[in-house]
């Protein structure tokens, strides 16, 4: 194993590891593809790859600590994998530009109000299912798997923001609902990557070795100790996706 593969595991490691906490892992993995060497196309399909066998084995732990609520989710699933084909379908005909301000504002929303809440997500008031909750969770997994597949920065924290905020999940129940949304995009959008053979399977493979690893990690401890964990590391990511979008925007 040569140091480039070597540091490009350690990187799918962190990367899986904060991303089964609170998203964001592909601002460390992504970086750590084009630092190497690695071509943007490849990067992007590579990454999606690794990504998603992490993001299957974080989305199989919080099932099995009954942290995902599949009846909630049964429409949401479908409706996430349509918004994602769309998505990376629209990224070829739609620029993205506007996009930077619009989402740079929301997130900087999103992380200054989970700051400022102190209460916010520690205890599951979450209740009973209803049509309207279904209906509701369907429309966001539409919206975010189109955006994960159009543009992507920050859909694991608006997930579980919503979880939260609007559902009354706690963070570790946000998080576990938030997985299973963001593998079904995941994994949309990686069949359109393969399909056009912009995967580097030689590379692909270890670093998903590495990156079921960081999510077995992070997702353990995720339900271990729950919201005095997540919060954090949730606010961390917030505020380095605003950096990053705002670095985009204005200095790239």
């Amino acid at each position: 194993m040569n140091l480039k593969l070597i540091f490009l595991c350690l990187a799918g490691f962190v990367g899986a590891f904060v991303d089964s906490v609170a998203g964001g892992g592909g601002l460390v993995t992504i970086p750590a593809y084009l630092l190497a060497g690695i071509p943007p196309h490849f990067t992007l399909g590579t990454n999606k790859f690794a990504a998603t066998m992490g993001s299957f084995i974080s989305t199989t732990g919080y099932a099995r600590s009954s942290k995902v609520n599949f009846r909630l989710l049964r429409m949401a699933v479908p409706m996430t994998a349509l918004g994602a084909v769309l998505g990376v379908y629209s990224v070829l005909k739609i620029p993205q530009d506007f996009l930077y301000p619009l989402v740079s504002v929301a997130i900087l929303v999103v992380g200054l109000y989970t700051f400022f809440k102190k209460d916010l997500g520690k205890v599951n008031s979450f209740t009973v299912i209803t049509t309207k909750k279904v209906i509701f969770v369907s429309l966001v997994g539409f919206a975010l798997g189109f955006y994960d597949g159009f543009f992507g920065p920050g859909t694991g924290s608006f997930l579980i923001f919503i979880f939260i905020k609007f559902l009354k999940f706690d963070f570790t129940n946000a998080s576990g609902n938030a997985k299973l949304i963001n593998f079904t995009s995941n994994f949309t959008s990686l069949i359109a990557f393969a399909i056009n053979g912009k995967i580097d399977y030689l590379i692909g493979v270890p670093i998903a070795v590495f990156m079921v690893l960081g999510s077995l990690v992070g997702t353990k401890l995720a339900i271990k100790n729950g919201a005095k964990f997540i919060k954090p590391i949730f606010l961390i990511m917030s505020s380095v996706v605003f950096l990053k979008l705002v670095y985009d925007m204005f200095l790239k």
